[in-house]
């Protein structure tokens, strides 16, 4: 994998590039849909190609190794062939659930012991079968295994779980430089930038990444973690101001879960250049679309008699086959339908809010329109 560099914002970090892999090219600034255990809810693969335009989606190792297996993928020749999807896919470490079951897990230097959220039988994620399991996975990009630390910890406990991220970094690292692709294409890594809200701490993240990795070709890119964990929207945008001008100019930058349509571009704005987040589908199940106007509530009696088109704006072909009042029918009456069309409105919006950007990088006025458009997007409807 590659990354060429397009254009740069005059007044911003913002930047628009080309991602080179195996699987075909990635142009950025890029929103990633989440498939987590092997599809992106509510939405054919088909319509993620044709009608979202999605270039690059999303597995989740934690979710993977518990189902369908490693025998299941292996068989199967990688997950691209288990789920049908011919271009690139990422897959998470699974750090981040491990994180979210605090209940069922144990960390220490050694690894992760868990148990499952399935069946309660306990595993153990170490770096070096995080790098085995994710090989077998074969995603394109892979992360390291890192500790994603909550964003209200304090400074004390935030500085030791960067160390033990770094410990676990050098060890997965290590493991990655001695193992090979299994199904014939190439897998790059990307090491994950921790530091929960200090300053001082991100920069120690970085500062060890770029001299653990030096120019190994091998080494991707850079993502931005624990972020969007419970500290307030500032900080994340100081810590991205902090850490994204640290990072090599020619690898792209991954802030990892995040965000609203608002968060991406003030993340683009900051030299973001890859995002995923569930909040496209997790929120379009639950009636909310996210629109170039606002966002729309679809549950609400406002839109019993709208037999407008659901979006005039929009990209997708749902936008124009279904109305206002019909959506808000499906969901009132419980109709699972209802979350295919709003999930796919939703991806569809973020992909073409991500592409207008890139427009606006490469005419050069992105911060000037970031700046028209951002209260808009917030606004209820």
């Amino acid at each position: 994998m590659n990354f060429t560099l397009e254009h740069s914002c005059p007044q911003s970090y913002a930047r628009s590039g080309v991602i080179h892999t195996d699987h075909g090219d990635i142009l950025t600034p890029i929103f990633m849909p989440v498939g987590t255990v092997g599809s992106v809810k509510g939405v054919y693969h088909r319509d993620l190609k044709q009608d979202i335009g999605a270039q690059i989606i999303l597995g989740n190792t934690y979710h993977l190794y518990l189902r369908p297996g490693l025998d299941a993928l292996r068989a199967a020749g990688g997950l691209h062939k288990f789920e049908n999807w011919d271009r690139p896919i990422l897959t998470d470490s699974g750090g981040f659930q491990v994180f979210s079951l605090t209940k069922i897990r144990k960390i220490t230097e050694e690894g992760c012991r868990f148990q499952s959220h399935i069946d309660g039988s306990r595993h153990m994620f170490t770096p070096e079968n995080n790098v085995d399991t994710q090989r077998i996975i074969g995603a394109d990009i892979m992360m390291a295994l890192d500790e994603c630390c909550p964003g209200d910890a304090d400074q004390q406990y935030a500085a030791r779980s960067l160390k033990l991220t770094q410990g676990w970094l050098e060890r997965y690292y290590r493991r990655f430089c001695e193992t090979e692709p299994l199904y014939g294409y190439s897998q790059t890594m990307f090491p994950i930038i921790q530091g929960c809200v200090y300053p001082e701490l991100r920069k120690r993240a970085v500062d060890h990444a770029l001299n653990l990795v030096g120019d190994n070709p091998a080494v991707g890119g850079y993502a931005i973690g624990g972020l969007a964990v419970g500290e307030p929207t500032e900080k994340m945008y100081e810590m991205l101001e902090v850490t994204s001008p640290l990072l090599p100019l020619d690898k792209p930058r991954y802030l990892m879960g995040v965000g609203t349509p608002w968060n991406i571009l003030e993340g683009i704005e900051r030299g973001v250049d890859m995002f995923d987040c569930v909040m496209p589908t997790r929120n379009g199940r639950n009636g909310m679309l996210f629109t170039w106007r606002g966002v729309m509530n679809m549950r609400n009696a406002k839109w019993e008699k709208d037999f407008s088109e659901l979006d005039p704006c929009g990209t997708s072909f749902v936008d124009h086959a279904y109305s206002r009042a019909y959506l808000r029918h499906l969901f009132i009456a419980g109709e699972m339908f209802a979350a295919m069309i709003a999930s796919e409105h939703n991806l569809a919006f973020y992909l073409d809010l991500v592409r207008v950007a890139r427009q606006h990088i490469e005419a050069g006025d992105f911060v000037a329109w970031k700046n028209s458009v951002a209260d808009t997007l917030k606004t209820r409807l």
